[in-house]
């Protein structure tokens, strides 16, 4: 009986010291599938997604979290990362201005928490803002600044859209399908369908096939962002929050300059400052609010005291000669008219005086982006059928001309006829 207990107990102590290595920190347990559909996200009392456990939804977001998790999860884990950089001063954001704090996740699937991120349709930063939408709540969208881009100012206009739309669907489901797909897209569905149901709208044709995996891919993304462990993500590097304070430059300044008086590199600006599409900011604005990093705002000025207001901008000039126009310009020195207008704006150019000096951009800090080869084509392609639509009309013109001229000849001869007879 003796050696029966040593042995139980030996046993015993062996399935502990076995459970401790399976469950160290080192090797977190893994949820099976069942179990994961307990713990899917399905809001709460103030922010709504899923009402109803139905079976057919469940099964739609353990698909997506099938995909965050092992399809695409090398990716999933980088967004993870990147959004511990962002989380907590969008998720104050967002509390500021009443809205439930979970929306914070939405950009893991707009952007991955990127702010340089740009879709097909243009739609641009962490929470992908297509321009008119951007400009519509206040943000500056221009050819020297993207605010789209800027972590802060896109989730304050994020903030006032989302409010937006749940003031009009009030359902927070429905609020998101129409960030998704448009306001007008999810007002008509909803007409049509005769029913505020994101859920039952699911099984129409009223709503587009990404928009009716937009909620279900989003509650995954919750899930998942809220117990990464539980689903494989392991050692996730984490990111140091944003630290930094604002100063307003009193001048146009390089970003090179910038980071030089704030004893910091160029990539440290411009990551706390990427709505700055330029070498430097804004030409057209006398002022600009800049962050720089945290503690270093009196060093920054004391530094910035040194260099003279001339020497903050960088730019290169070019001398107007006789019979130059806005073409010939943009041809001699290959900037596009655009860029000539914004350095110097239009004015100069409607009567260009020989000898006048105009600024153009260095050429060791200035590089077109891609956006800017897209417009030029877009604008010359707009020329050229201006051009076309141009000639047609000449054409038309020439020939109606041509054929008054004939009748007018016609009637001439039956004229002369007349009398002759």
């Amino acid at each position: 009986m003796k050696k029966l207990s040593i042995l139980l107990l030996s046993i015993c102590v062996l399935f502990l010291i076995g459970n401790s290595l399976c469950y160290s920190d080192e090797n977190p347990p893994v949820l099976k599938q069942d179990e994961k559909k307990e713990i899917i996200f399905t809001g709460n009392e103030d922010f709504l997604l899923l009402p109803e456990k139905k079976e057919n939804f469940i099964q739609k977001i353990e698909r997506n979290i099938t995909l965050f998790s092992d399809k695409i999860k090398e990716k999933f884990s980088i967004w993870l990362s990147r959004s511990t950089k962002y989380i907590e001063i969008m998720k104050d954001i967002l509390i500021q201005k009443g809205l439930p704090e979970d929306l914070v996740y939405l950009p893991l699937i707009e952007s991955g928490f990127n702010v340089n991120a740009r879709s097909p349709a243009k739609a641009v930063g962490p929470w992908q803002f297509i321009e008119s939408t951007g400009k519509r709540y206040g943000l500056i969208i221009n050819w020297w600044v993207d605010e789209r881009k800027d972590p802060i100012k896109s989730t304050e206009a994020a903030a006032r859209y989302l409010s937006d739309l749940y003031k009009m669907f009030g359902d927070w489901s429905l609020a998101l399908a129409a960030y998704n797909a448009g306001e007008g897209r999810v007002y008509k569905a909803v007409n049509r369908y005769g029913e505020n149901d994101y859920w039952n709208l699911l099984g129409t044709k009223h709503l587009p096939r990404e928009t009716k995996n937009y909620v279900p891919k989003f509650i995954a993304a919750i899930t998942i962002a809220k117990q990464p462990e539980n689903f494989g993500f392991d050692n996730l590097k984490e990111h140091q929050t944003l630290s930094y304070e604002e100063v307003i430059i009193p001048s146009p300044t390089d970003i090179d300059i910038i980071a030089k008086c704030a004893e910091t590199n160029v990539e440290i600006i411009r990551e706390l400052n990427p709505e700055l599409k330029r070498w430097a900011t804004p030409l057209n604005v006398k002022e600009y609010k800049i962050r720089i990093p945290y503690d270093i705002k009196e060093k920054f000025f004391e530094n910035l005291e040194k260099i003279p207001l001339e020497k903050r901008f960088s730019y290169d000039t070019y001398t107007i000669k006789k019979g130059d126009t806005i073409n010939k310009i943009a041809k001699t020195t290959k900037f596009s008219k655009t860029v000539l207008y914004e350095m110097n704006g239009k004015e100069i150019f409607h009567n260009p005086k020989p000898g006048a000096t105009i600024k153009i951009p260095p050429k060791d800090k200035f590089t077109p982006l891609s956006e800017d080869i897209h417009q030029e084509k877009k604008v010359s392609k707009k020329n050229k059928s201006s051009k076309k639509v141009k000639m047609t009309e000449k054409n038309k013109n020439l020939a109606s001309k041509k054929e008054a001229s004939n009748k007018n000849k016609e009637i001439k001869k039956v004229k002369a006829s007349k009398k002759i007879n």
